[in-house]
């Protein structure tokens, strides 16, 4: 694969001091909010960047688009979304996770670059550099003094410009975290919020008393295992540098399946699948191939989220704003997965998926009630999210979609993201996998990725 990218650095752009954006309508006295033992289990950041194209005619009309964005969120987003300015904190009692509402801000920073769009390469590549395109907040920074939700908004030469924000997962999932996004791209098109419905009352979510747990929840790690995990999922305590920093130890790179490949995959399946099914068995079975070359005795395990907005009973409220997304997996000998056909993954991914029942739920929220956890992302294991099924391509700032939108590289080689390549994901369309390995590891999984 070869990588049309440029390597951006500190020269290439010219970033004014972060400022803080809070509302005036938050809530006083300050709010503490409860959160799930979902949320509790996903305390990571999540870094976007969305790239706009603009005509030459068009190009003095982004010359304000700075101020643009981070007055939409001052005076109009951080109304209803005004937990987002809040903070983390560990209550030292309950030795919980809650979301402090305190107004103590969105982080934001406006930066020019010299570069055009057409300057930076391929887009869709996995380009560590980026990260010159998003605000990071510090090596080490305790909870108290981090930003849930940071925006930079970079204009370019040309008149485009690049929309980069972090999240923590732990606040927003990917559903929420677009709304989010549409509502912000609304009020910047003129056309105000698209809905005032934000619920953020996550306590629908706690656990039985007594917790009732019905299954032994291998997908799930316990937080007193985690200290000695290179793991992407922050602890609570967080005192390590973030992991989002990148690591010459890995290599990312995205490979794309066309809907033909998906159909002779689906073909070989010899059940009826989604493309989802299909495309997390045969990046299993890959991915095994190539992390448990010589451990094919052990179990190889895939992870992956599951929304439970339609499964749990009673349904969640409109508009909720928490996560609504477990952890689920597939697990088989790697030997198995190594030698058996692709078949095998793929009854394996189905029986995973459809055991997601509101009993399996409610047992999830329960476990992590007694355990405490985080998804088990170590051993070789991984975890898979289908961004492209989240509306992400349709952003417009009143400028129309991005010309691309996606991650930005980090520091680790747990996490796949499944991301549109330009086209709804569906027999007229394709996926492309973005993913990162060790070196080695990562030669040998190109030479089996594309065995279909």
């Amino acid at each position: 694969m070869v990588y049309n990218t440029i390597s951006l650095s500190d020269k290439d752009l010219v970033k004014e001091e972060p400022v803080f954006l809070s509302s005036s309508s938050n809530p006083t006295p300050i709010e503490t909010i409860y959160l799930s033992n979902i949320d509790q289990a996903v305390t990571f950041p999540v870094e976007t960047v969305f790239f706009f194209e603009v005509s030459p005619d068009k190009t003095p009309s982004t010359l304000n688009i700075s101020e643009m964005v981070k007055k939409a969120v001052e005076e109009v987003l951080l109304v209803p979304y005004y937990f987002m300015a809040g903070r983390l904190k560990l209550n030292d009692e309950t030795k919980r996770l809650e979301l402090l509402c305190n107004n103590a801000g969105v982080m934001f920073v406006s930066a020019t670059s010299r570069l055009t769009l057409k300057d930076l390469g391929n887009l869709s590549l996995p380009n560590p550099t980026f990260n010159h395109l998003i605000y990071r907040q510090g090596l080490y920074k305790s909870l108290d003094e981090t930003a849930i939700f940071t925006i930079q908004v970079t204009r370019f030469e040309c008149g485009g410009f690049s929309l980069a924000l972090m999240t923590n997962h732990a606040i927003l999932d990917g559903k929420s975290a677009s709304e989010m996004f549409h509502n912000l791209a609304s009020l910047c098109r003129g056309e105000g919020l698209i809905s005032n419905v934000v619920n953020n009352d996550r306590t629908c979510l706690r656990a039985r008393t007594p917790p009732q747990i019905d299954y032994p929840h291998n997908e799930y790690i316990k937080l007193v295992k985690t200290s000695y995990l290179a793991s992407s999922f922050t602890s609570q305590n967080r005192t390590s540098p973030s992991p989002l920093i990148f690591s010459e130890n890995y290599v990312h790179k995205l490979f794309s399946f066309t809907s033909q490949m998906i159909i002779s995959l689906k073909e070989k399946a010899m059940v009826k699948c989604s493309t989802f099914e299909v495309i997390v068995a045969h990046l299993w079975r890959a991915r095994t191939k190539a992390v448990f070359e010589n451990k094919q005795s052990e179990d190889s395990t895939a992870l992956f989220a599951v929304d439970i907005r339609s499964k749990i009973s009673p349904p969640l409220p409109e508009g909720f704003a928490g996560n609504a997304v477990i952890t689920a997996f597939a697990t088989a000998k790697a030997r198995d997965l190594i030698y058996k056909p692709v078949s095998f993954g793929v009854k394996k991914v189905k029986e995973a998926r459809e055991g997601v029942t509101d009993v399996y739920i409610k047992s999830v929220i329960d476990w992590l009630e007694v355990y405490k956890g985080i998804p088990a992302t170590c051993n070789g294991n991984f975890y898979v999210s289908a961004w492209w099924k989240l509306p992400f391509g349709e952003l417009d700032f009143g400028f129309g979609k991005p010309i691309h939108g996606g991650p930005i590289v980090s520091g680790n080689d747990e996490f796949v993201l499944l991301l549109s390549n330009g086209k709804h994901c569906d027999i007229n369309g394709g996926i492309d996998v973005w993913m990162g390995l060790e070196k080695q590891k990562m030669e040998r999984f190109m030479s089996y990725i594309f065995e279909i």
